[in-house]
């Protein structure tokens, strides 16, 4: 009878013991689940500030990756492989085929002007001037830098080195090659070299050459078609402008575009290569295409 009654009073005591046991047990093991969680946050979220670039730090890599992309498009032939003088074979033969057509297309285009809104025609010039042209690329550069948004400043990046590159090459051209002119009245064939005359700059056309930079490096960013056709639409009117006021022949334009292409594919092509961007899915800006009555734009969303 005396050992029941201590059974009775010991196993109780012995069961609320591990029970308390365990329950303290359990207890610690949440407490350090909960504070092992919180401490790999916050060291994670110190380097994730750790690895978060100043806006100078990454003024500074844009700039150099700048740099990088202007050498490397005026390096690129040298490294020219078999398609790649296939191409440009392919470009002289189509500017020379152009060169036949050049005084009945300039013609034919200055002809048209008159039926042309006079605002279409203005954007023309506006959108390939170079002030405005750089005012559009800066633009898109500054946005992605202070909302730090590296897929916009890859993109800025691409334009202002590609309109850089292309820029200078037609500058240069202009003054080397000394092309008359279709207003002059002098053909498509007169050339005066080192005129240091704006009548003798035909070629190539320094509008094509920003404006259409501009829109095909804006293009590369979308993949829906009608889109992408939509920007180089944009993007053609400052050339065909050009044409409809006399100021280049259509192998000045041509071969403008051609430029165009070359220099954009070919800096976007080192970007990628040097993997200077590598933005996550999170970082990706998707572009929209808005038109209206009077209105033509191009709206970001991220």
């Amino acid at each position: 009878m005396k050992q029941q009654t201590i059974f009775r009073i010991v196993l109780p005591l012995l069961f609320f013991s591990f029970s308390n046991i365990k329950a303290q047990d359990t207890i610690y093991k949440k407490t350090v689940f909960i504070d092992s969680t919180a401490i790999d946050n916050a060291f994670s979220d110190r380097d994730t500030i750790a690895k978060k670039k100043t806006i100078w730090q990454n003024l500074k890599y844009d700039g150099l990756s700048v740099l990088g992309g202007i050498k490397y498009s005026y390096l690129r032939p040298f490294d020219w492989k078999k398609k790649d003088y296939l191409t440009a074979g392919g470009v002289v033969l189509g500017t020379a085929a152009l060169f036949l057509v050049d005084e009945e297309a300039s013609v034919y285009f200055r002809k048209q002007s008159k039926d042309i809104p006079q605002g279409v025609r203005d954007f023309g010039w506006y959108f390939g001037s170079p002030q405005n042209n750089y005012g559009i690329t800066g633009g898109v550069y500054l946005f992605g830098l202070l909302t730090d948004n590296e897929k916009v400043r890859k993109t800025g990046v691409l334009m202002i080195a590609s309109a850089t590159s292309a820029g200078i090459i037609q500058s240069i051209s202009k003054t080397i090659v000394g092309r008359a002119r279709p207003d002059v009245g002098k053909g498509n064939h007169h050339f005066k070299p080192f005129a240091n005359n704006s009548s003798y700059s035909s070629f190539p056309s320094g509008h094509t050459v920003l404006s259409f930079t501009t829109a095909y490096a804006i293009g590369k960013q979308f993949k829906n078609p009608w889109v992408k056709s939509g920007i180089y639409a944009v993007g053609m009117i400052a050339p065909v402008s050009r044409l409809w006021e006399g100021k280049h022949w259509i192998t000045d334009v041509g071969l403008s575009m051609a430029l165009s292409v070359a220099v954009v594919d070919g800096i976007d092509n080192y970007l990628k290569k040097e993997k200077k961007y590598t933005y996550a899915d999170k970082d990706k800006i998707h572009w929209n295409l808005n038109m209206g009555i009077s209105t033509i734009g191009v709206v970001g969303s991220f």
